[in-house]
């Protein structure tokens, strides 16, 4: 995994995977979202939301699939990951059962990157 971006409370991480994937951590290690102080959940949300928005605007995905999990890693985190039909798990989540063998043709992750970075850091 790699960094995307960072500030004093979040972090944004690029998961490897067939599908657009990144991941939004705290900076601080709160084991549920309601240890988080009110102004990092609303910058998580506000950050949730700028990506989903980027994510269908650049792929246009079956689905935007967030989830926020932390049975391995206590420590509050998003995934964010968009969906297509012809991925290797869909409709199962990333984490389920495999479908099919997929070889997914999408636009660039490498510029949609930069398109966020640019946001993120506007």
């Amino acid at each position: 995994m790699s960094t995307l971006y960072e500030n004093k409370t979040i972090k944004i991480e690029i998961e490897t995977s067939e599908v657009p994937w990144l991941k939004i951590f705290t900076q601080t290690p709160y084991q549920e979202m309601s240890d988080v102080p009110k102004d990092i959940r609303t910058e998580i949300y506000d950050t949730l939301d700028m990506i989903e928005k980027e994510m269908i605007s650049y792929y246009k995905p079956k689905k935007i699939n967030i989830a926020s999990f932390g049975n391995y890693v206590p420590h509050v985190h998003w995934h964010i990951m968009a969906r297509f039909e012809e991925d290797s798990f869909y409709p199962e989540p990333m984490w389920g059962e495999k479908q099919r063998e997929a070889t997914l043709n999408l636009p660039s992750f490498e510029k949609f990157t930069l398109k966020l970075k640019d946001q993120l850091n506007g």
